[in-house]
C-alpha cells in the first residue's frame, strides 16, 4: 500500500514538472567583482529568460610558448600564405580562402572572438610564430585549442600544424609541403570522422622523415562534428614516450609512441628480399579439376534454362487487341518543334487505361518457368592438388635500414603554428590556442575561455520537452513510446487512486425484521450463526468471512429478502416452523463436528434455501459472528 500511495502522490508531480518545463532557458548570472557588468554581457535570444555571464580575456599563467585568443579583433601576428598548393592546377592551387575574426553565430559571449575560415571549396593557409622554439627534451608538450563547426562539416579539416624550426622558414610561403613536426586536430570527409595525431620521425640512418599516425580513438567522434558546439581538443605528449588525447577535457585516446603508431617508429629487423621472385613452376592452386573425370553421355549442355509453361491458361478477360501503351491524347506538339531539325513529332506513350481494368493487354504468351532438365555447362569436379606448394612469399633478408630509436619523443623542434586547410563548409571557428608544458596551465586557460562558452551553451539549450518533440519529428515512431509512457502512469493512477463505489451487498432491501451483522474473529477461524426473531439458531457455517460471502450467496440472500412478504403467507399455510426446527438440529450437529470445508457449508446453505422456497417461506434472519469454541 505504501508503494501505491507514493505512486499516486509522485506521478502527478512528475507529469506536471515535465509538461510545465519550458524551452529549457535558464535565468542565471555569473559575476566578477573585479569587472563591471557593462564590460561584457551575453543575452540569450529568448524573451522569456536572460542568461548573463561576465567574460574576461584569459591570461595564461606559467611558461607558455604560444597563446592566442583573437579577442583584440584582428589578425595581428598572423601571416596569410601568398603561395600556391603543390602539384595542383593553377586555377585552384592558390591559397585565396578568406579568414576573419568574428564572434560565434550562436551562444556568443560578448567580448569573445575567434578565427573563422570564411570560404568554401578553397584552399586556406595562415600561420604565426611561437614565442620561442619548443625543444623536445625533459618537459612535456601540451597543445590545446577550440573548434566549432558552426554549419556542420561535409568534407574538410580543422587540424593545426606545428611547423619545424628552420632558418629559412617564411610563413608567407607556407603551403602543404612546408615541413612540420606534429599535426593534430579533427578531420572529416564523408562518413569518415578522424582525429589526427601525426608526427614526422627522422631516421637516424637515412636522415629521411616518415609520418607516424596514431591509432584511431575507440570512441564515436560523430557528435563532435554535427552538434554545432564548441569543442576543446588537447594533446599531451610526455617525455616517457606516451601520449594522451582529450576532447572537452575527457580522455579519448592514450598510447605509446613505440606501440600505437602506424607504421611503427622502429622498422623491422628483417624485410622481404626485393630481388627474390616466384619460380615459374610454383603451384599455388589448392584444388584442381579432376583430370580423370568425363562428361556423362546424357549431359545435354544445349538444354535451355527456361521453358514455356504449357499448363498455363490465359486469364479470363485478357484484352488481346488492346496495346499496352498508347499515345497521349492530351499531348501537343511544342511550338518550337522543327520537323526538319527534330524529325516528325510523335506524342509520348502512356499506359493504356483500358488495361488497368483487365488482367493484361496485347498478345498473350505462355509464361516461362525453370527447365527441370537444365544442367548447364559441364565442368569436371575439383580434387586436392597433389603439387600444391602454398602461397609463395619472398625470402627474408636483414633490413639494411634497421635502427632502434629508444626516444622517439626527441622530435625536431618547432617554431611556428599553422592552419593549412581545405573545406567544403565555411564558418569553421577556431579559438584560444595555447602551447605549454603543464596540463594545469592549459586546464586553467580552458576554464577561463572554453568553460564560459560551455556554460552559456548549456543554459541556452532547449528543454527536455522541446528535445523530445524534435527527436520525434526526426523519428516519428517515438510518438508511440511517448504515448505509452504517459498512458502507463495515468492508468496506474486511475486504477489505484480513483475512489471505489460501495458494493451492492450493502444496498439490500430492508424488511420488517431487522438484519443484524455482528463479527467476532479468533485467528483465521470464524463461525456464522443465523438467528430467527426468537433468537434460535437457524444456519451455521465454519470458515472465514471472505470465503463465505461468495457471489452466489449474495444473490440468494437478495432474492430471499425480496420475496419475504409472499413467503410469510406460505409459511402460515404450509407450516414452515417444523421445517426450520429440523434445520436447527442439523446446524447443532455441524457445530459439534467442528470445521467443515467452504464448499460443504455453501452447499448446505443453498440446500436450505431451496427447501425453504419449495416447502415454505424462509424467515428473515440476523447474522452474527462468534468465536469458535
Amino acid at each position: 500500500m505504501n508503494v501505491v500511495f507514493w505512486a499516486c502522490v509522485i506521478s502527478p508531480l512528475l507529469a506536471v514538472g515535465v509538461l510545465s518545463h519550458e524551452d529549457g532557458h535558464l535565468e542565471a548570472e555569473v559575476d566578477d567583482s573585479e569587472e563591471s557588468p557593462s564590460d561584457s554581457q551575453d543575452i540569450a535570444d529568448d524573451s522569456k529568460s536572460v542568461f548573463q555571464v561576465t567574460y574576461k580575456t584569459p591570461v595564461p599563467v606559467g611558461e607558455v610558448y604560444f597563446s592566442e585568443t583573437f579577442d583584440h579583433g584582428s589578425l595581428d601576428g598572423w601571416y596569410l600564405s601568398k603561395t600556391k598548393k603543390g602539384e595542383t592546377d593553377d586555377e585552384i592551387a592558390k591559397y585565396d580562402g578568406k579568414w576573419a575574426v568574428e564572434p560565434l553565430k550562436e551562444n556568443a559571449v560578448s567580448g569573445d572572438k575567434g578565427l573563422l575560415l570564411k570560404s568554401r571549396a578553397k584552399h586556406h593557409a595562415i600561420a604565426s610564430m611561437v614565442k620561442k622554439p619548443f625543444v623536445f627534451d625533459k618537459d612535456p608538450l601540451v597543445v590545446q585549442y577550440e573548434v566549432n563547426f558552426q554549419d556542420g562539416i561535409d568534407c574538410g579539416g580543422a587540424y593545426m600544424k606545428l611547423l619545424t624550426a628552420s632558418d629559412d622558414l617564411n610563413l608567407e610561403q607556407f603551403f602543404d609541403r612546408t615541413p612540420y613536426t606534429i599535426m593534430f586536430g579533427p578531420d572529416k570527409c564523408g562518413e569518415d570522422y578522424k582525429l589526427h595525431f601525426i608526427f614526422r620521425h627522422k631516421s637516424p640512418i637515412t636522415g629521411e622523415f616518415e609520418e607516424k599516425h596514431a591509432k584511431r580513438p575507440e570512441v564515436d567522434l560523430k557528435k563532435y562534428y554535427t552538434d554545432k558546439k564548441t569543442h576543446l581538443y588537447t594533446l599531451v605528449l610526455n617525455p616517457d614516450n606516451t601520449f594522451e588525447i582529450f576532447i572537452d577535457q575527457n580522455s579519448v585516446s592514450t598510447g605509446s609512441l613505440f606501440e600505437d603508431m602506424v607504421p611503427p617508429v622502429n622498422p623491422p629487423k628483417e624485410i622481404d628480399d626485393p630481388n627474390d621472385s616466384k619460380p615459374d613452376d610454383w603451384d599455388e592452386r589448392p584444388k584442381i579439376p579432376d583430370p580423370d573425370a568425363s562428361k556423362p553421355d546424357d549431359w545435354d549442355e544445349n538444354v535451355p534454362a527456361k521453358i514455356e509453361d504449357l499448363d498455363a491458361v490465359k486469364p479470363e478477360g485478357w484484352l488481346d487487341d488492346e496495346p499496352e501503351y498508347i499515345s497521349d491524347p492530351n499531348a501537343e506538339k511544342p511550338v518550337d518543334w522543327d520537323e526538319e531539325m527534330d524529325g516528325e513529332w510523335e506524342a509520348p506513350q502512356i499506359p493504356n487505361p483500358e488495361c488497368e481494368k483487365a488482367p493484361g493487354c496485347g498478345p498473350w504468351k505462355y509464361p516461362m518457368i525453370n527447365n527441370p532438365n537444365y544442367k548447364g555447362k559441364w565442368k569436371p569436379p575439383l580434387i586436392e592438388n597433389p603439387n600444391y606448394q602454398g602461397i609463395w612469399k619472398p625470402r627474408k633478408i636483414p633490413n639494411p635500414d634497421y635502427f632502434e630509436d629508444d626516444n622517439p619523443f626527441g622530435m625536431t623542434p618547432f617554431s611556428a603554428v599553422g592552419l593549412e586547410l581545405w573545406s567544403m563548409t565555411s564558418d569553421i571557428y577556431f579559438d584560444n590556442f595555447i602551447i605549454c608544458s603543464e596540463k594545469e596551465v592549459s586546464d586553467r586557460w580552458a576554464s577561463d575561455s572554453w568553460g564560459i562558452k560551455k556554460l552559456v551553451a548549456s543554459a541556452n539549450e532547449p528543454g527536455v520537452w522541446s528535445q523530445l518533440i524534435s527527436a520525434a519529428d526526426e523519428r516519428p515512431w517515438l510518438w508511440i513510446i511517448y504515448i505509452l509512457t504517459i498512458a502507463l502512469p495515468v492508468g496506474l493512477i486511475a486504477l489505484f487512486c480513483w475512489p471505489r463505489k460501495a458494493g451492492s451487498a450493502s444496498l439490500l432491501k430492508k424488511t420488517d425484521a431487522p438484519q443484524l451483522d455482528e463479527k467476532r474473529e479468533d485467528g483465521d477461524n470464524e463461525e456464522e450463526i443465523k438467528l430467527d426473531e426468537a433468537g434460535n439458531t437457524v444456519d451455521h457455517s465454519v470458515k472465514g468471512r471472505g470465503m463465505l460471502e461468495s457471489h452466489d450467496e449474495e444473490l440468494l440472500v437478495d432474492a430471499s429478502t425480496k420475496e419475504t412478504g409472499q413467503l410469510d403467507k406460505r409459511e402460515e399455510e404450509n407450516g414452515t416452523i417444523g421445517k426450520m426446527s429440523q434445520n436447527d438440529e442439523e446446524d447443532e450437529e455441524e457445530e459439534d463436528n467442528g470445521n467443515k470445508s467452504q464448499d460443504t457449508a455453501s452447499e448446505d446453505e443453498m440446500k436450505d434455501a431451496d427447501e425453504g422456497t419449495e416447502d415454505g417461506p424462509v424467515q428473515p434472519v440476523r447474522k452474527r459472528r462468534v468465536r469458535k469454541d
